[in-house]
């Protein structure tokens, strides 16, 4: 029996979306045909985002006409769901630092911010490693990137494996922090604690007695930051490609 706090739907199902390139574009605002489904979808089944970006980043993106995120969504999970909210009630969160600890925290970022140093690419910008609840996001481009050189990055990255090589040497390098690295958006990648990935989440919901869970996101190949949860046995995975993608497959999946 699924919880009595969604005693209103049809449906005793859970549905998922990661965010970046599948409710949104990359760090653009949702629009309003998304709004619209996602609203109609909630009247049938529980719904939630499972995001790797902080809750403020988040919040900027899927907050409609000044209205707080918590409300638009059942399940609100920020940094895989060391941040989150259920029915707009903060749950308990974990953190990073504590996990690992300063002494091994500093070789870490001390490493990466040489590495980024070092490498040559044709443009460099601002904040590249940002410190969240739950993880560190690094960016060889810098996070204060335009979105025009996000773009940009992105397709270099594609011809030439920036983040990929980077990973590779992270991997390496700090074999033995029980970490893992997950190449996610357009210009970055995260670092968390194995176990940390976007399944996370599922530690909130996965007692509650829903029949199904599903997820939607677009990194669900092996080494996208959707690919752990997209293929765990406890969730139907579905892949998209943009929003409008989405839509449609909400439509098709649940007869919207």
């Amino acid at each position: 029996m699924a919880s009595s706090d969604f005693s209103d739907r049809p449906l005793r199902k859970l549905v998922l979306f990661d965010v970046d390139g599948t409710l949104t574009l990359a760090r653009q605002a949702v629009t309003p045909a998304v709004t619209k489904v996602l609203k109609d979808l909630r009247n049938k089944v529980v719904i939630g985002f499972v995001g790797g970006s902080d809750f403020v980043k988040i919040s900027e993106q899927l907050s409609v006409a000044g209205s707080n995120v918590v409300d638009e969504f059942d399940y609100a999970f920020a940094e895989n769901g060391l941040t989150a909210y259920k029915l707009g009630k903060l749950l308990p969160s974990q953190s990073f630092i504590q996990f690992l600890g300063e002494e091994r925290y500093k070789p870490l970022v001390n490493f990466i911010l040489h590495y980024v140093a070092d490498l040559d690419i044709p443009i460099k910008r601002g904040t590249f490693v940002e410190f969240r609840n739950g993880m560190i996001n690094v960016s060889p481009l810098g996070r204060n990137a335009t979105i025009a050189e996000r773009n940009d990055f992105e397709a270099y990255d594609k011809k030439r494996g920036i983040r990929a090589a980077f990973v590779k040497v992270l991997q390496e390098k700090f074999a033995d922090y029980d970490l893992t690295f997950s190449i996610g958006g357009k210009i970055s990648f995260d670092i968390f604690p194995r176990g940390w990935d976007k399944t996370y989440a599922l530690r909130h919901v996965e007692h509650e007695g829903f029949e199904e869970i599903h997820f939607f996101g677009d990194k669900t190949n092996k080494g996208g930051n959707d690919y752990e949860i997209f293929a765990d046995p406890r969730t139907i995975g579905h892949s998209v490609e943009s929003p409008e993608d989405t839509i449609l497959k909400i439509k098709q999946t649940f007869q919207i």
